[in-house]
């Protein structure tokens, strides 16, 4: 692209243009850096913006990596990373995921699924699960959690993950937990937002307990489950007061225990 044509080309077809170039090093951006138009400039700020973030994004991709990188440099290519989501709902199960990624996995956005929008969650979940080796679902109902208490349920449903795994992984990455299992294993504190194989598990295991809740939404109505997966919101604790707990509630929890005593006396 000669200096005439670039000045003939109008602002659509430079964002046109733009959107094809991913090195600011390339020449047709030189020549479109010369040009004095406002809406060029803006163009040019807006991907140089585009840029940075996607740098960004790549750099913390590659920083949560670590973790995987230096059991894979080891000669150990199946790492499960496993975590848990729904310790802290008054109702439903807690579920876990342990999750086998290849070593050219590459999808920037995994990360805590704390940190992700449920919109984000959703695109990221079928990401995973096309590029994942494995997953195991861990899955340990309120009934059982009220028996052994939330800390042994997680760990009975990362167990239960990791034995829903179609291969022997060779290394466990954990979020904050060890499990007394055989296999060699690392527990990371906060180990969703660092370790890609761990935040991968947290998305898969997010969105699989945020569809179960929303099916126990349709058979016990009147607590927002949708909304609130189990979460004392105030919906949902005027529904436990109005209706006491379902069948799903955790009895040993506080606030359900003492709806239950209310409706009791």
């Amino acid at each position: 692209m000669t200096n005439e044509q670039q000045k003939k080309m109008t602002i659509a077809e430079v964002k046109q243009l733009l959107g094809t170039l991913t090195d600011p090093s390339d020449a047709h951006f030189s020549l479109l850096r010369s040009d004095t138009r406002k809406g060029v400039i803006q163009a040019i700020s807006q991907w140089e913006k585009k840029l940075q973030r996607k740098q960004l994004a790549e750099e913390q991709f590659q920083e949560r990596l670590q973790y995987e990188k230096k059991i894979w440099d080891t000669g150990k290519m199946h790492v499960a990373g496993i975590d848990e989501v729904g310790r802290g709902p008054l109702a439903g199960p807690v579920v876990a995921a342990a999750i086998v990624l290849p070593s050219d996995f590459h999808v920037l956005g995994v990360n805590d699924s704390k940190q992700l929008s449920a919109v984000k969650r959703e695109e990221l979940f079928q990401e995973i699960k096309e590029a994942a080796i494995a997953i195991g679902i861990g899955v340990v109902s309120a009934g059982v959690i009220d028996q052994i208490n939330i800390y042994e349920a997680s760990k009975k449903a990362m167990i239960q993950a990791v034995e829903e795994l179609t291969i022997t992984p060779d290394h466990l990455l954990i979020d904050a937990m060890r499990l007394p299992l055989s296999i060699p294993q690392e527990k990371i504190i906060k180990g969703d937002a660092h370790s890609i194989s761990i935040g991968a598990a947290s998305i898969i295991a997010k969105v699989t307990r945020d569809r179960m809740m929303m099916d126990y939404d349709k058979a016990y109505p009147g607590y927002g489950f949708t909304k609130n997966a189990g979460y004392g919101t105030k919906e949902h604790l005027a529904g436990l007061k109005q209706q006491g707990p379902s069948p799903i509630h955790r009895l040993s929890f506080a606030p359900v225990r003492e709806a239950q005593h209310s409706l009791l006396f």
